[in-house]
């Protein structure tokens, strides 16, 4: 059955924000523990490789070199476009869609509806990365209507995720004034609202999904660069091409604790940040399901392992 089915309109947020959600009730996960975490996350880097997913990727143009850079590290196929009627056609042949609104434009956002509704008919899945909203209308207006359109995965800064999930004022362009952590009520809210799972970024990264308990990656201060956003909505995008809808959440803990541990492996390898992005290429490229076990950090809110 199509997912997008039996469809009703939720009226959570003010009457402007409105979400259509599914009527079925939320998979409820247990045992959700920092071993089966990371024991996830190893085999499902795994599948990926093994499966070699193809990804159509609408994103920012800072974004697109490392996105596409990072997904052949990975063990992925990235396909950058921006054409409608390219997207339109790609994405009934593709594994699975990023949408990030890091630079958009009246045509790309044309070609990212066109992309969207053409993943929901095929039953591909797709993430969405809403770089920057809450200041500027385009991309502020494009993302909600997005929101509305069955993301999977929604992966987003603190500022971001506040903004989505109802604060009035979004950040500083791309950067966040408030913390991840801080953000994380309003992630659960997000993803018990759209039933996408919501992935905040930031000095701690968190999972959050509705009936499961969130959980917190952990790294070291990641250097700032272009491309960062892009590259993480990539990899949720590739794990969801990998693992289907229905493995969302995998989907997003696996490619946040592999951006971790490649992350963590890049920093002892580089001096700065111009040497980091490459360095983090090479962790990616190298890295090894064996080293997602023993050098991820995670924690499991108001669990124990």
């Amino acid at each position: 059955m199509n997912e997008n089915e039996n469809l009703v309109i939720d009226d959570d947020f003010s009457p402007d924000e409105m979400i259509i959600r599914r009527k079925r009730e939320p998979e409820v996960r247990t045992g959700v523990t920092v071993s089966a975490v990371l024991k996830t996350a190893a085999e499902s880097f795994e599948s990926l490789r093994a499966k070699n997913p193809l990804v159509e990727c609408i994103t920012s143009h800072a974004g697109a070199a490392p996105a596409a850079n990072a997904l052949f590290a990975a063990g992925a196929s990235p396909m950058v476009l921006e054409d409608m009627g390219e997207a339109t056609e790609f994405a009934h042949t593709t594994d699975s869609l990023l949408v990030n609104m890091g630079t958009v434009t009246k045509a790309q956002t044309d070609a990212m509806r066109a992309a969207v509704s053409h993943a929901n008919n095929a039953v591909r899945p797709w993430a969405l990365v809403p770089s920057g909203i809450g200041t500027l209308p385009l991309r502020t207006f494009a993302t909600k209507e997005l929101m509305r359109r069955f993301p999977a995965i929604i992966r987003g800064n603190g500022s971001e995720i506040m903004f989505l999930a109802g604060s009035p004022s979004g950040g500083r362009g791309s950067e966040s004034l408030v913390s991840s952590e801080e953000a994380v009520p309003g992630a659960q809210r997000l993803a018990g609202v759209t039933r996408a799972v919501v992935v905040v970024a930031g000095d701690s990264d968190f999972v959050a999904a509705e009936g499961t308990p969130t959980v917190c990656v952990q790294h070291g201060a990641l250097p700032r660069f272009a491309g960062s956003g892009s590259i993480h909505g990539a990899l949720c995008a590739a794990f969801l091409g990998t693992l289907g809808t229905r493995g969302r959440w995998e989907a997003a803990v696996s490619a946040t604790v592999v951006m971790s541990v490649a992350s963590e492996k890049a920093l002892k390898a580089s001096k700065g940040p111009g040497s980091f992005l490459p360095a983090f290429i090479d962790a990616l490229a190298a890295l090894t399901p064996a080293e997602i076990q023993k050098l991820g950090k995670v924690k499991v809110l108001n669990a124990a392992d």
